[in-house]
């Protein structure tokens, strides 16, 4: 157990990818600033609603939380293409479960912009009613852009949900963050109810052939730069 490093650290931090500058945003998203792209992973929206299915009830309001955050990111931002790299929705039907006003953020989002959906396992045919383009994966120089991992260079990839458990002011915490050892990554879930895996899980290891990888923990104020091999 370690105390959390902060050196680097930021707001927002810059974050180079296959030989690629990008940014890591403190949201959990990614910036490529010379092509004025913006890449976030598993929105899972309309989870509440699928637990609700299933007996589960937790508060309805993921779906707008999760909406929210990523408008005040667009407006931030003002990106000229959007890829939601799989996972956007929670299951097949998520689309059509989305209420009035979050379908009306949907497409606010999309205005005057690309907007890409990548095809997830939780949602392997976003229907054309979500608007954008629905692709299985897209190339964009040295870097590519898929939902699960291969560990491929220049792969930025969603899926596993990272998060790392850190020690901070006496005790253990878990946060969200992206995984990286510079010719790879993996992104944080930028939705609300969507939850985490341990970097230590052995997933992890098996897409970067070894624990010598970087943890972006995303804290409240700032990101953290840690040693994967460091944390819990």
């Amino acid at each position: 157990m370690t105390a959390l490093a902060a050196a680097p650290a930021g707001a927002d931090l810059p974050f180079r990818l296959a030989g690629i500058d990008l940014v890591a945003d403190l949201s959990g998203a990614l910036l490529w600033e010379d092509q004025r792209l913006l890449v976030v992973s598993d929105l899972h929206l309309e989870k509440g609603s699928s637990f609700a299915r299933r007996g589960v009830l937790l508060p309805p309001y993921d779906s707008a939380a999760t909406l929210s955050r990523l408008t005040r990111l667009v407006l931030r931002h003002d990106p000229r293409t959007v890829i939601a790299l799989g996972d956007s929705f929670h299951d097949r039907e998520g689309h059509d479960r989305l209420g009035a006003a979050d379908r009306d953020a949907i497409a606010a989002l999309q205005r005057g912009r690309e907007w890409i959906w990548i095809a997830g396992n939780h949602d392997p045919d976003v229907p054309a009613e979500a608007g954008g383009t629905v692709v299985a994966e897209l190339s964009i120089g040295p870097l590519a852009f898929r939902h699960e991992p291969t560990g491929g260079r220049g792969e930025i990839a969603g899926h596993l949900h990272p998060k790392a458990r850190v020690a901070t002011r006496g005790r253990a915490i878990d946060r969200r963050c992206f995984a990286s050892d510079g010719l790879r990554a993996i992104m944080p879930a930028f939705g609300a109810y969507a939850g985490g895996l341990s970097i230590r899980d052995p997933a992890f290891a098996a897409i970067f052939r070894s624990t010598a990888f970087t943890a972006h923990v995303l804290g409240d104020r700032r990101m953290h730069v840690i040693a994967a091999s460091r944390c819990c």
